[in-house]
C-alpha cells in the first residue's frame, strides 16, 4: 500500500474517532470548545481524506495556495505538539490536598446542569465536597454557579438540593453564589457571601473541583487575595476527561490573555 494511502486511511480513522466523540457529546448538551472542535476536526480529516487526491491535485497547481496550505499544517502539528505536552502537565501536575485541615469554608465551583441535574462530571465535585462538610459542619459549603442555557434552575440551587437529598447536607450550612459564569466569577462572587459570615479570605479554605482544573483554579484564587487554600480535585469520568482536558487547554490560554492569574 502506498504512503498516500495510508495517510488516507489514517484521516478517516481519527477522523471518525473524533467526529463521533464530538457529535456524541453534543448530543447530551455538552456544547463547548472541548466537543466542538474535536466533531470539527474529525469533519475536516474525513472531507480531506476523501477527496485527498482532488485536494493534493488543486494545490499543486497553485503555488502560493500551497504554500499557504503547508504552512496551516506547520500551525496545526506545532499546536498539536503544545497540547501534548500540556495533557502531560495536567496528568502529572493534578494537584490537591489529600487530607483538609481545619477550614473555615468549603467552596464548590460549579460544572454544568443537565436537566435539572448536576452533570457526571459536578457530581464528582459534590460527592468530593460531601464528605469534608460533614466533617466540619461549623465550616460553611459555597456553592457557585450560576443558571445554565435551557435551565431554570441554577447551578448552585441544584447543588445543594443534591447534597441535601444525597448526603443530607444542613440547609443551614450551605450559602448559594447563583450568579456566576466561570471560575474567576465563582471565586470573586463567593467573598461577599463569606464576609457576611465573618470569614476572611485569608483565613483556610477549601476548594473543590475537578481533578484537572485545581492548577488553575489555585492560581486564580490566589491572584484574587486568597491566601490559605488547600485543593481538593474530584475525579473527572473518562467519557468526557479529555474534552475536559481540551477546554481547560483553552481556558489558560484565556485566563493568562485577561490576566486572571
Amino acid at each position: 500500500m502506498q504512503l498516500s494511502s495510508w495517510l488516507r486511511l489514517l484521516f478517516a480513522l481519527v477522523g471518525s474517532v473524533l467526529f463521533i466523540d464530538g457529535a456524541v457529546l453534543i448530543a447530551f448538551k455538552k456544547i463547548h470548545i472541548g466537543t466542538v472542535l474535536p466533531l470539527l476536526l474529525g469533519l475536516f480529516f474525513c472531507v480531506y481524506a476523501f477527496f485527498y487526491y482532488h485536494i493534493e491535485r488543486f494545490f499543486f497547481y497553485h503555488f502560493r495556495l500551497h504554500s499557504i496550505w503547508r504552512f496551516g499544517w506547520l500551525c496545526f502539528w506545532i499546536w498539536l505538539i503544545s497540547l501534548g505536552y500540556f495533557f502531560n502537565y495536567l496528568a502529572e501536575n493534578n494537584s490537591e490536598t489529600q487530607t483538609t485541615p481545619p477550614v473555615r469554608a468549603i467552596i464548590v465551583l460549579g460544572s454544568g446542569v443537565e436537566n435539572g441535574q448536576p452533570s457526571a462530571t459536578l457530581a464528582k465535585r459534590l460527592d468530593r465536597a460531601a464528605p469534608v462538610a460533614l466533617a466540619q459542619p461549623d465550616a460553611k459549603l459555597v456553592l457557585t454557579g450560576g443558571i445554565d442555557f435551557g435551565e431554570t434552575q441554577s447551578e448552585a440551587e441544584v447543588m445543594s438540593s443534591y447534597l441535601q437529598q444525597k448526603h443530607h447536607i444542613p440547609a443551614s450550612q450551605i450559602l448559594l453564589e447563583d450568579k456566576s459564569t466561570s471560575t474567576e466569577l465563582n471565586l470573586k462572587n463567593s467573598q461577599p457571601l463569606l464576609q457576611a459570615q465573618h470569614i476572611n479570605i485569608q483565613q483556610p479554605i477549601v476548594i473543590v473541583t475537578s481533578d484537572f482544573h485545581t492548577l488553575r483554579a489555585a492560581a486564580i484564587a490566589r491572584k484574587q487575595g486568597y491566601r490559605h487554600i488547600s485543593m481538593l480535585g474530584a475525579t473527572t469520568p473518562l467519557a468526557t476527561r479529555y474534552n475536559a482536558w481540551l477546554r481547560e487547554y483553552f481556558a489558560y490560554a484565556s485566563g493568562w490573555l485577561l490576566d486572571e492569574y
